[in-house]
């Protein structure tokens, strides 16, 4: 029996050890998170390790619904220290569960406390970490700096006025990149009751009356503009599924009028709207040599009473089951032909469409950039043991998986960083079983190279930083 997370946590064969110990110190590129730039830049000591590991952490507050632990000790007015011994109380029965070995590796990590977290353990872990904290190193940016974060990419609003990045830019003595991602969820979600709102935050950073479609997209240029001044090398953007039902600017102008006037709208106009914006936004990121990332897929704030309750992100989201191979095709085959599609990475929060993205990747790739397309790292739901080997598997049985741009946090947490060694782990794992079955070499140039590239390397040249 092999001992609890120990040093070869994972990692099954002689190779796949070899192959870690290759790539374990391999600098992180954050191209996808959560993080808050306005943390980041007030750099405040935490209160305590609830504060690091409970707050805003939509994972864990789910595991702790499902063992029927009352709400105020997840997002309630309950002490720091109660949320904490409650959390601790979901251990015991979270075996398989990626939150257990998430947990003990930041335990092991950030606070050199190798005891497994437990009702019995808990007032020691709490009373020993906190400590820790009270001495220092804990500051958003120490954390940043520990983990070898090189670069982070936050997910911006167009009407952001990206003043904490420019705030961390002038920071020299801070060794990491922080720049933005631009995110036009808002701008495209024309039918949702936050799309008013939205416009006239946009209106307000842009210093113009936006009364008509022609007018977005002149102020979305501008927001683009202004965010290439600042760095951002990538585009996020949430959907269901990715549509495509093409409209004229006579159509948009229209449907346009009926959204900024709170009139309804029908899943049809709202289709065509977000299509062909999300067009103009995608030949915009051609040209300036940006990525398109699409996550696909997530049903949100399932929960009515719960999002009334405490709002959006609060664990109440799930996976989607939408058919998305022809929509999906259609949309991209029309960027295509008009040579305007940017380097896109798709991800899906279905895995029953691992196959489906990692075919279409095929599809559209060219020598404009080596694996033009990529099918994006296993999220979310899936971002688990088995999860990350059945994207790798599907990658690397219909792509190339040597040029896989790897692992993304998607976190809010500046703890979060070890989901990048576990994601290794497996990585090296599944490569070393595929030397030890005898289907590819041991060849050890050429597998160091392989998964340092995806480790870091192959999204450091793909996002150009």
């Amino acid at each position: 029996m092999k001992n609890f997370m120990d040093d070869d946590f994972l990692l099954s064969t002689d190779t796949a050890k070899k192959l870690y110990d290759i790539c374990k110190d391999t600098p992180i590129f954050d191209w996808h998170c959560h993080l808050s730039p306005k943390e980041i830049y007030e750099n405040k000591q935490p209160e305590d390790i609830t504060e690091l590991w409970l707050s805003g952490d939509h994972y864990k507050w789910r595991g702790m619904r499902s063992c029927g632990i009352e709400e105020k000790y997840i997002t309630g007015d309950a002490s720091n220290r109660e949320k904490f011994l409650k959390w601790s109380e979901v251990m015991n029965y979270c075996i398989c569960n990626p939150l257990y070995h998430w947990t003990h590796l930041e335990l092991q990590r950030y606070f050199g406390i190798d005891t497994p977290l437990s009702p019995k353990t808990a007032e020691a872990i709490w009373n020993e970490a906190n400590a820790k904290i009270k001495s220092g190193g804990f500051r958003p940016k120490e954390l940043i700096e520990r983990s070898n974060v090189v670069c982070v990419c936050t997910t911006d609003d167009p009407a952001d006025t990206l003043e904490y990045h420019k705030l961390i830019a002038e920071d020299k003595s801070f060794k990491c990149r922080v720049i933005p991602a631009f995110r036009p969820d808002k701008a495209l979600n024309i039918e949702a009751p936050s799309f008013v709102p939205w416009l006239e935050s946009l209106e307000k950073t842009c210093g113009v009356k936006i009364d008509t479609y022609s007018k977005l997209k002149d102020a979305l240029k501008g927001r683009i503009d202004f965010f290439k001044e600042m760095g951002c090398r990538a585009t996020d953007h949430a959907l269901v599924y990715v549509p495509c039902s093409r409209a004229s600017e006579k159509e948009l102008e229209a449907i346009f009028a009926k959204g900024r006037n709170g009139e309804g709208l029908t899943a049809k106009e709202a289709d065509k709207y977000r299509t062909e914006l999300l067009r103009f936004l995608a030949k915009e990121y051609y040209k300036n040599g940006w990525v398109m990332e699409i996550h696909i897929g997530a049903i949100r704030n399932n929960n009515t009473l719960m999002f009334k309750r405490i709002g959006a992100d609060t664990g109440y989201d799930s996976i989607g089951d939408s058919e998305i191979a022809l929509r999906l095709s259609a949309f991209l085959d029309s960027l295509a032909c008009e040579e305007s599609l940017p380097k896109t990475i798709l991800f899906t929060l279905n895995p029953k469409d691992n196959y489906v993205l990692g075919a279409m990747l095929g599809n559209f790739q060219n020598e404009d950039a080596p694996s033009k397309l990529q099918f994006g790292s296993a999220w979310w739901f899936n971002d688990n043991i088995d999860g990350m080997r059945l994207q790798m598997k599907a990658l690397g049985n219909l792509g190339m998986l040597g040029k896989f741009v790897g692992m993304v946090t998607d976190s809010r947490s500046f703890l979060s960083y070890p989901r990048h060694e576990y994601f290794r782990r497996i990585m090296c794992d599944l490569i070393g079983d595929t030397v030890e079955n005898g289907e590819y070499p041991d060849d050890e140039d050429v597998l160091a190279e392989t998964v340092k590239n995806i480790s870091f390397y192959n999204a450091k040249e793909y996002f150009g930083i």
